[in-house]
């Protein structure tokens, strides 16, 4: 891969590893647990920096407890290569230019050798040019839009093209072929309604109408009005954050009773365990993980569910993104492990060889199965599940398969071991009805 032989962050790590000894025993505020400016030879540092309060609490509070589940147990089985984990964690408290701020001091000041943050796709955004600044190995663990080909950055959550393409097409073999898209008002949203029109041509569907709502707004009576005018045979809804939550109560005050698909309700803020039933009825969710999913490693006695609720009694909910923020520790754990060092360039490197989990070297992942890191895209190829919502909220799976990541790797081109870039590359980029 073309990466300098000693890169900034490299010399950051030789230099700054004189400094650990006098500053060892130094204590972080705000739940973290070091301010320890460099790695020693006995412990490696990773930067925890997930939403705990603000708009985004309720979605971001389950990544950073998963990946404080990940590192405890990593830690209690001897460490990655024999390094104990310490962290720097904070909580950006869903505020975007903190974020900023917060990146900046973990890349500069802690030196983390390894960095997870944001919900957001607005937050990835934010931050990913600091990121790509100072070659810093970052893990994205929303599902999101896709097409981010990024030498630094590794999004691990499921793409819209592997969420919406396990639901959309059930749903039009189901129920029919006329559409109607609800979206957040940001990049995700949009791009995700691009995603839904590229996949309705590809299964003979069409999309009767689309709208894009702002994360500020609560109020949803227009917008049924509007889908019940249309009369489509389903809705597909990418709606994001605590006040969107009003839109599924509304349906079902209004009496909207008609399937609804989605890639971000119920995996992410259990609005099937939050609201009264029957909101959630017929809802439908193309996931790579929600804690209902029934697997062993999951629900099974001693499994994932059972050691997150050990460790942490009163969390309401495991959602989608803490599994992922688990499942992607584990994978950095065994590239650290691979590449012998936990210098970045390598590590990444060992990352692009294709990291896989449910081998004998490695735990099976939540949501089943071997999963692997496709290393040319940075991206993971998830096993996908359709989970169901009945008129009681009782979740089911209706459909599961592996759906690898293919609109970088086989439309993009995206290869970032032969071509390193920072791009994000979008629907409206390669498919006609997406414009």
């Amino acid at each position: 891969m073309s990466r300098p032989s000693v890169s900034r962050r490299q010399f950051l790590g030789a230099s700054g590893a004189a400094l650990v000894t006098g500053l060892a025993g130094c204590s972080a505020g705000e739940g973290g647990t070091s301010t320890d400016t460099a790695s020693s030879a006995e412990t490696l540092k990773i930067g925890v920096l997930e939403d705990q309060s603000g708009n985004f609490a309720l979605v971001g509070d389950p990544k950073a407890k998963a990946s404080m589940l990940a590192i405890e147990e990593i830690n209690a089985n001897g460490g990655i290569d024999g390094k104990q984990i310490e962290t720097f964690q904070r909580d950006p408290q869903s505020d975007n230019q903190r974020y900023q701020e917060l990146t900046r001091t973990a890349i500069n000041e802690e030196n983390v050798d390894a960095l997870w943050a944001g919900y957001s796709s607005a937050t990835r955004e934010a931050i990913r040019p600091i990121i790509d600044r100072n070659e810093q190995l970052y893990f994205y663990t929303t599902q999101y839009e896709g097409g981010v080909c990024d030498e630094f950055t590794f999004a691990v959550g499921p793409t819209a093209r592997q969420q919406l393409g396990i639901v959309l097409p059930y749903l039009v073999e189901e129920f029919g072929p006329d559409i109607y898209t609800i979206a957040a008002d940001y990049n995700f949203g949009q791009l995700s309604a691009d995603w839904v029109k590229v996949l309705a041509n590809e299964n003979d569907a069409n999309v009767l109408g689309e709208e894009f709502i702002p994360l500020s707004e609560s109020s949803f009576g227009s917008t049924i009005n509007r889908i019940q005018e249309a009369d489509p045979d389903f809705v597909m809804s990418m709606l994001v954050g605590a006040n969107h939550t009003s839109f599924y109560e509304q349906k079902a005050s209004a009496g909207l009773d008609i399937p609804i698909g989605t890639s971000t309700a119920m995996a992410q803020g259990y609005e099937h365990r939050r609201l009264d039933a029957p909101a959630m009825a017929n809802i439908y969710a193309g996931v790579n993980y929600m804690e209902e999913v029934p697997t062993e490693s999951n629900t099974g006695d001693g499994g994932f569910v059972d050691r997150y609720f050990e460790m942490y009694p009163d969390a309401p909910y495991l959602n989608e993104e803490a599994e992922t923020n688990y499942f992607s520790t584990y994978m950095y754990k065994k590239a650290v492990e691979q590449a012998g060092t936990t210098e970045q360039p390598e590590v990444i490197d060992a990352l692009e060889s294709g990291i896989e989990l449910g081998t004998e070297e490695a735990p099976e992942a939540p949501e089943g199965e071997t999963i692997r890191l496709d290393g040319a895209t940075h991206h993971v190829d998830h096993h996908m599940w359709i989970m169901r919502a009945d008129e009681e909220h009782n979740v089911e799976a209706v459909e599961n398969r592996q759906i690898p990541e293919t609109f970088l790797s086989e439309t993009a081109g995206c290869n970032l071991p032969e071509n390193p870039e920072q791009t994000q590359y979008t629907p409206v980029d390669y498919y006609e009805e997406a414009e």
